[in-house]
């Protein structure tokens, strides 16, 4: 598969740190961005290479060359006029006539390309969009998905959302299909995401690829910062998916957000004072925060699934105002205890998922390839213990009281365990 790498923007945002020369050229610990982007893509077996320059392209053209000294293959598109993010497509169609690959070159990354592609073929859609939770999802883009994954709709910043959503942001990697260049478009300048992307929104023919992997844009001064610190410290490369990741399993209702029993109205759901602080030191830290929930409102038929889902967005929107994100949630709707009115037959089974079982967290180490027994699980209650001792990570149980339910650490809060295992260095294990 062919790589296609947008590398014409000019970087007024980050013209303090270098103002002579592109953007992607900006050296990040000895190594300009886009060579970054190159060693990645060679690294998995992506080796047929376009750039697409303008601003100053003749630096880039001259340190790549025809990339036989980074072991790639490069060709160039030259911009002798402003064509808008997209308008290079148009020029170079005739040499992209499978799917491919289209990445923007000031973006700094490490992921699992083959993977990537592997899930978009699996899809059979005309576009796959790379995406992720952030820190500021209240200030970016946001993909809105339905349960098979296709994108319904695409809402830019200036676009209205709703009062509570999930945090996935498109981060700006791509695979296209070329049948979305015979599309007729007579602007001067051709806009990626308003002219073509964002139109297949509710046509069932684009995906969205969930990923906690490390995509960032350093388009400012303090991102730049930032990925620096990040490419210093191992975390840009640790968290492709190839490598075995280390998870923080959280429980829900008493750990994250406060107890109310079962918990069927969204008026009721209302963060623990200092999760989403210490969720923010979970993502700093390197760990995957990922959710584990016992959900048997569901069996019983006091919640849809619809108002579930709801209750996360509401989770998730509330944890990024305050700068934090979860990577991912995963529930158990089943209850095997019979009876209730409104009921849901199927979902009144014994099941692996269910807490104190094992299953939620072997179904997420099996995903995201995580390394249990270098993880753990925070919970306030004995089924939290048992399913992460069952699962061999270590065991942490939030109480105010003294109970010993075996696990390996007693915490007051998730705030309070955060800041020991910061305390104890463990984050840079």
């Amino acid at each position: 598969m062919k790589a296609v790498i947008m590398a014409g923007g000019k970087g007024t945002r980050i013209s303090s740190v270098a103002k002579d020369i592109p953007k992607p050229m900006i050296s990040i610990e000895g190594k300009p961005v886009l060579e970054h982007e190159i060693y990645c893509l060679r690294e998995q077996g992506f080796t047929d290479i376009i750039i697409t320059v303008s601003h100053l392209g003749d630096i880039i053209m001259n340190h790549f060359g025809d990339g036989s000294d980074f072991g790639v293959n490069i060709e160039y598109y030259f911009e002798k006029e402003p064509l808008g993010n997209a308008g290079a497509l148009f020029r170079i169609k005739d040499k992209l006539t499978e799917d491919f690959l289209l990445l923007n070159a000031d973006s700094v990354f490490d992921i699992d390309f083959n993977r990537f592609v592997d899930y978009h073929r699996e899809k059979g859609g005309l576009a796959a969009l790379f995406t992720h939770p952030n820190s500021h999802p209240y200030d970016s883009g946001l993909i809105i998905a339905d349960e098979n994954m296709a994108v319904e709709k695409w809402l830019t910043k200036e676009d209205d959302r709703p009062e509570f959503y999930k945090n996935r942001v498109n981060a700006g990697l791509h695979i296209i299909s070329p049948l979305l260049l015979e599309k007729e478009i007579d602007t001067p300048k051709i806009d990626l995401d308003r002219q073509i992307l964002k139109p297949l929104a509710g046509t069932g023919k684009m995906f969205c690829y969930d990923s906690p992997e490390y995509v960032k844009d350093m388009g400012t001064p303090e991102r730049y910062k930032a990925v620096c610190r990040d490419y210093r410290n191992g975390t840009v490369k640790a968290k492709n998916l190839k490598s075995r990741q280390k998870a923080m399993f959280l429980d829900r209702d008493g750990t994250i957000n406060k107890y109310v029993g079962f918990l069927r109205n969204i008026d009721d759901f209302e963060l623990i004072d200092g999760a989403a602080e210490a969720i923010k030191k979970i993502n700093a830290s390197g760990y995957l925060a990922v959710v584990i929930t016992n959900q048997p409102v569901i069996a019983r038929g006091e919640v849809t699934y619809k108002e579930l889902e709801e209750i996360h967005n509401k989770m998730e929107t509330l944890l990024g105002l305050e700068g934090a994100y979860l990577d991912a949630i995963y529930f158990c709707p089943h209850h095997p205890h019979k009876g209730y009115e409104g009921e849901i037959p199927e979902l009144k089974i014994d099941c692996e998922c269910r807490k104190p079982k094992p299953g939620l967290l072997i179904k997420a180490a099996k995903e995201l390839n995580i390394d249990l027994s270098r993880s753990y699980m925070v919970g306030d209650g004995e089924n939290d213990i048992k399913a992460g001792k069952a699962a061999g990570c270590k065991t942490v149980l939030i109480t105010d009281e003294s109970k010993d339910m075996g696990q390996d650490m007693t915490v007051k809060s998730l705030l309070n365990f955060t800041k020991i295992i910061y305390l104890k260095g463990e984050n840079n294990e």
